[in-house]
């Protein structure tokens, strides 16, 4: 399982700060923060969330913010052997997410050369910004580190949308994939309700 590094200000539309070249203090810090709870948790993995650059930033700053951080990130956390993912996100539900396809997602960690960076692939977010899911994910198996799901549109469970999971499943038992997939939707008629789709897998 994994939680996330600290975010920055939610409630005020921050999802993330690895990319803010003036919050590298901030981000430094949180990256101590998170291994403290997540030593408590025994959990042994961590994703970072990109940010959302400001309006008019410098983009070659805000790359070589993002670059340095996951690098500082991924040393910091492999010293205590915690895995570091980076997660591409939608810029439907967050406009100006820095990080939102996942050959970007890959380039970036392929810059950063850390044995200790992996990709987190959120179903989702890709469904909308390339799809082409199973091949994706086939093609980086080997780099995901952890799964997450919801159906679009409106991400909510599985078999409310578009994306046929039941294949999805398949395909990934037949790759043998092994890791965590982590169910982040809305359920559609409360939560009860919206575990009902995972009768069939239990």
């Amino acid at each position: 399982m994994l939680h996330n590094l600290p975010a920055g200000d939610w409630a005020k539309g921050e999802r993330g700060i690895a990319c803010l070249p003036d919050r590298v203090g901030e981000f430094q810090a949180g990256v101590g923060t998170a291994i403290e709870y997540a030593s408590a948790l025994k959990c042994t993995q961590l994703n970072c969330l990109a940010g959302i650059p400001p309006a008019g930033a410098d983009g070659e700053a805000v790359r070589r913010t993002l670059v340095s951080n996951l690098s500082f990130a991924a040393a910091q956390l492999k010293a205590v052997g915690i895995r570091l993912l980076l997660e591409p996100c939608n810029t439907c539900d967050i406009p100006g997410f820095y990080v939102n396809r996942s050959r970007q997602a890959l380039a970036i960690m392929d810059e950063v050369g850390s044995d200790n960076l992996y990709l987190q692939y959120d179903i989702y977010h890709m469904q909308i910004m390339e799809g082409n899911l199973a091949p994706t994910i086939e093609r980086e198996l080997g780099r995901i580190r952890h799964l997450q799901l919801a159906d679009n549109p409106g991400r909510h469970e599985p078999g409310s949308g578009e994306i046929n999971y039941p294949f999805l499943f398949g395909f990934l038992d037949r790759l043998g994939y092994s890791g965590w997939i982590g169910c982040e939707y809305k359920p559609a008629r409360g939560t009860v309700e919206g575990l009902g789709w995972i009768r069939p897998y239990l």
